[in-house]
């Protein structure tokens, strides 16, 4: 489930439909699709299927069809009222939902109530209306408002923390906060900041890991790793081992190997 606006370049690749995701832009209905329209009764519904049943059964295992109806089982295993009232924040206490603050918050407070109902991946994504103006890419002037967007996801990110504790399911959800790259100590002549690559910061809690505070060291000006330096590869292999995946296993794209996470190592001291 991607909670947020859709990007066209992203998709399941060449693992088919059946690996896609869910594109939710509104937290109050819902994704789209998942409810039967007003005119198709469930006896409809049924035999409409009935119908198509017969042309799914003609078709090989690896066929396009094939693939479209493990993708269409897995659709109707969420639609329907049991999955969809998930949506409805209003079954939450408003003391709770006031803890996680704005709209951001309140799509944190959704994911942890999708992560319950059986959703095994969510993304939420941060600053859809860029709130300061700029978003998180704060060149010129935009590092002027960058607190807001601090300020929002500390709240809202704090609030999941303790609420999936409270939960008793953090230890079996893993939070990851990233973004794909930092900023240099340098300001630029708008007082804004540019793209830094050599040192920036990411963000694991739950999961089961043990480590608590920061891995790894850099320079007094956080542009440079002198402590503990984690690749990106390394980093999602990391995620990896925390979800019990072996991060060597290898997808087949026909006969070629597709390594998932490059060659990475999951960083043992996160394991205690």
């Amino acid at each position: 489930m991607l909670i947020g606006y859709p990007n066209v370049s992203r998709g399941p690749g060449f693992l088919g439909a059946e690996a896609g995701f869910v594109y939710l832009v509104d937290t109050e209905t819902g994704p789209a699709g998942f409810s039967l329209p007003d005119h198709v009764s469930a006896d409809r519904a049924q035999r409409r299927k009935a119908l198509l049943a017969p042309l799914q059964a003609r078709m090989p295992e690896q066929s396009l069809m094939a693939n479209y109806e493990r993708t269409q089982v897995e659709a109707l295993r969420l639609a329907g009222p049991d999955f969809m009232r998930e949506f409805n924040l209003s079954q939450e206490p408003a003391s709770l939902r006031e803890s996680y603050g704005g709209e951001f918050g309140q799509r944190c407070l959704l994911a942890r109530r999708l992560v319950q109902a059986g959703v095994r991946f969510i993304e939420v994504s941060h600053n859809l209306n860029f709130m300061n103006g700029t978003g998180w890419d704060i060149h010129n002037n935009g590092y002027e408002n960058q607190h807001l967007l601090i300020q929002e996801l500390d709240t809202a990110l704090a609030a999941l923390i303790t609420d999936l504790k409270n939960k008793g399911i953090l230890d079996k959800t893993l939070i990851a906060v990233g973004t794909e790259f930092g900023r240099p100590p340098e300001f630029d002549g708008k007082g804004g900041r540019g793209h830094q690559g050599t040192a920036f910061s990411l963000v694991l809690a739950g999961g089961g890991l043990k480590h608590s505070g920061a891995y790894g060291v850099t320079d007094d000006i956080a542009k440079k790793i002198v402590e503990n330096p984690v690749s990106i590869p390394d980093f999602h292999a990391t995620i990896h081992a925390t979800l019990g995946i072996d991060p060597s296993h290898e997808l087949m794209d026909g006969s070629r190997p597709v390594p998932i996470t490059d060659g990475g190592q999951p960083i043992a001291a996160l394991f205690g």
